[in-house]
């Protein structure tokens, strides 16, 4: 096993020039776009519902189960190959195929046809966000990578806000149809932006030179098991995956279900989740993303823990906010406790990716961020709206009025578990720093 390595010196690197910060800004904007297209349907769940006729337990399974399976089917070849090609291409090709996949949402007159269109949506995670995460690294150096991540993260936040108000605003002028193709033709010419304007970056170019090595050597190609057995035969990274799941498992179910809990159990409109809503997970989970990320650049220098210490105690202070957002009897009472979840589950992606990014080798970096989402997906995005979804209808034979807001109590155990596994690492990386002579 390759233990985590000691924190070094940070050399005196010049600051970061404006291509590279042009580069982080047009990547979030990807994203936010990529994530935008993907919460559409979270957030127009109740018309869509009205339509087609689907329950609660479909909705989860179309937005959580078969998306994770069509992108865990295609995210490891497709990473692979962008670590030995170039990582541009690889997410312009992604951004146009994920943007067509939603016209095509808007399209579908009957469920299976809007399953399919929704599973292509998945192509997103598998070409669009690993590469995206080592692109990053090695356009910002050490030292620098947490905050770069930390506002790359801002990208969920940004795409599920402007998701909610434009998505909601559109539909409720028009249809849930046109606010699917509207937004994908919309990422189809962002896909023509990034391969036009974004160069692909030397691998490596900024990193810490390995103790033996040259300097300037050029990155050896990734083999494809090879990759595969590092990232699962590290503890840190395979239970930093895990808890990353876990944290997924709430988020991802809350997130997909919140805006028909508000509309159904809570008595809002789609006029008032496309303001007051929009608002609140645009600037909360920005919050969120961009704090851990800060917090992540202080800390980690000085302990490897932080890693892990930041996610735990996010969690902890979120789940008395987490309960009174499920109880409050209306939406404005709801909406200020969601404000504390809002923020706080969040914590956990930034110090998640800066640490895979910095403790693998640069021709590993896609691929090994791929195995990060992987693993957080199949547990998160594949169980949690599935389960919550199916609780819903478990609920609803004996609480017709209120099956949601039960299904939505049961998720509070799975804080606690991902509060558990962070802890669990925590202990794991101040081990192995101690063995290795770090903090």
């Amino acid at each position: 096993m390759t233990p985590v390595h000691p924190p070094q010196p940070l050399p005196p690197y010049p600051p970061t020039d404006a291509r590279a910060w042009y580069v982080l800004g047009a990547l979030c904007f990807v994203y936010v776009l990529n994530f935008l297209d993907r919460q559409l349907l979270s957030i127009l769940a109740k018309p869509i519902q009205d339509d087609l006729g689907v329950t609660d337990g479909q909705l989860g399974l179309i937005s959580g189960l078969y998306f994770a399976l069509f992108y865990c089917t295609i995210s490891i070849p497709v990473a692979w190959l962008a670590d030995r090609t170039n990582r541009v291409k690889v997410l312009s090709i992604a951004c146009a195929l994920w943007s067509a996949a939603t016209v095509a949402c808007g399209l579908s007159s009957t469920y299976p046809q809007l399953v399919l269109a929704r599973m292509s949506v998945g192509v997103g995670e598998a070409g669009g966000v690993p590469p995206s995460y080592a692109i990053i690294t090695d356009y910002f150096p050490p030292g620098r990578r947490g905050t770069a991540l930390g506002l790359f993260n801002l990208g969920p936040p940004l795409g599920q806000a402007l998701g909610v108000a434009f998505g909601a605003s559109i539909a409720a002028a028009y249809s849930w149809r046109s606010a699917f193709i509207v937004l994908g033709v919309f990422g189809i010419g962002a896909a023509f932006i990034v391969w036009t304007t974004i160069r692909e970056p030397r691998r490596g170019g900024l990193d810490l030179p390995a103790p033996g090595t040259v300097a300037d050597q050029a990155p050896a190609k990734a083999g494809f098991w090879e990759t595969v057995a590092m990232f699962f035969g590290r503890r840190t990274l395979l239970l930093l995956s895990l808890a990353g799941g876990a944290t997924q498992f709430v988020t991802y179910a809350v997130m997909n279900f919140t805006v028909l809990f508000l509309m159904r159990e809570k008595g809002m409109t789609l006029q008032e989740v496309a303001l007051y809503y929009a608002l609140l997970i645009g600037i909360g989970i920005s919050l969120g993303m961009f704090v851990s990320g800060r917090l992540v650049d202080r800390f980690s220098a000085r302990s490897k823990q932080a890693y892990a210490v930041i996610p735990a105690a996010g969690l902890a202070a979120s789940v008395p906010f987490f309960v009174g957002f499920v109880w409050a009897p209306g939406w404005e009472l709801a909406l200020l406790f969601l404000i504390g979840p809002t923020i706080l589950n969040y914590f956990f992606l930034s110090p998640a990716v800066t640490l895979v990014q910095e403790e693998v080798k640069p021709h590993q970096r896609v691929m090994s961020g791929a195995l990060l989402l992987l693993v957080m997906n199949l547990i998160g995005l594949g169980l949690g709206p599935t389960y919550l979804g199916a609780a819903s209808d478990y609920f609803r034979g004996t609480h017709p009025d209120n099956s949601l807001q039960l299904a939505f109590y049961t998720l509070t155990p799975f804080y606690f578990i991902a509060i558990a596994l962070y802890l669990l690492l925590a202990r794991m990386l101040k081990a192995e720093a101690g063995r290795t002579g770090g903090q």
